[in-house]
């Protein structure tokens, strides 16, 4: 096996794209989410990657069970060298930020950023303690909203903002020690989050938005994260990559 990998949000969305390669890359997966095991999205992923996964369930917003979760995975599959640190939220109400709800932010920001932050601190002491005869590293996703404004989803974006810090601080701490650590900014992605504006940004997509001209498959993601975490990008470590088919280049 070419390594032990821990994708949160795993088991659906961007999160399933990535384990799917990462399986097909050889790597043994942990699916972690805050959702049962007996629901049918985590029960339908393990049976499509098959033995080498398994799944351990998490809420990421939950920063005092992140030893646990370790521990577990720990157990059943050996030291993670792999985190993609992948779960996430949007904006609860999509609104004039005007109108913003302390609670909605605190919620966003607690799943986001809070708890994305305390496990990879976790994950990233843990592989400091591992020998370095294999490649270790981790993988924030988070989007093009890192940098690109959506004034109806003012908490998302600066989750995401700040999350792109998160991944280049981790990036400077860990490179002396051969860990890489990367970011993938995802555009507009078909999955579960977006469902319900699939009408709106599939006229916007037709209309010119993407110049790629259409929607981002999970797949897209889970390509471009096997060379990052096999190691054949390790002296990129730092990067921002965006994965939005253009979307984020700046046009006039």
């Amino acid at each position: 096996m070419t390594g032990i990998a821990l994708v949160t949000g795993g088991q659906q969305g961007i999160g399933l794209g990535v384990s799917r390669a990462l399986i097909a890359a050889g790597y043994k997966v942990a699916l972690a989410s805050r959702s049962g095991p007996e629901k049918p999205a985590v029960q339908a992923a393990l049976a499509e990657l098959g033995p080498n996964a398994i799944y351990v369930q998490h809420d990421v917003s939950d920063i005092d069970h992140v030893p646990a979760l370790l521990d577990q995975v720990e157990a059943r599959l050996g030291p993670i060298t792999t985190l993609v640190n992948n779960a996430g939220v949007g904006a609860p109400v999509r609104g004039d930020m005007l109108e913003l709800k302390p609670e909605n932010w605190d919620f966003v920001q607690n799943i986001n950023l809070r708890g994305a932050f305390f496990l990879a601190q976790e994950v990233a002491r843990r592989m400091l303690d591992q020998p370095d005869d294999a490649y270790r590293s981790i993988t924030f996703v988070t989007s093009v909203s890192a940098t690109m404004v959506s004034i109806e989803r003012a908490e998302y974006c600066v989750s995401k903002a700040a999350a792109a810090m998160m991944a280049q601080l981790f990036a400077v701490r860990m490179a002396p020690h051969g860990i890489g650590v990367f970011e993938l900014r995802p555009g507009i992605i078909a999955t579960e989050m977006t469902a319900g504006v699939r009408d709106k940004y599939t006229d916007r997509i037709e209309g010119g938005l993407v110049p790629a001209a259409r929607w981002g498959e999970p797949e897209d993601i889970g390509s471009v994260v096997v060379p990052l975490v096999q190691g054949q990008m390790h002296f990129a470590t730092g990067a921002a990559i965006p994965v939005d088919g253009g979307l984020s280049i700046s046009r006039l």
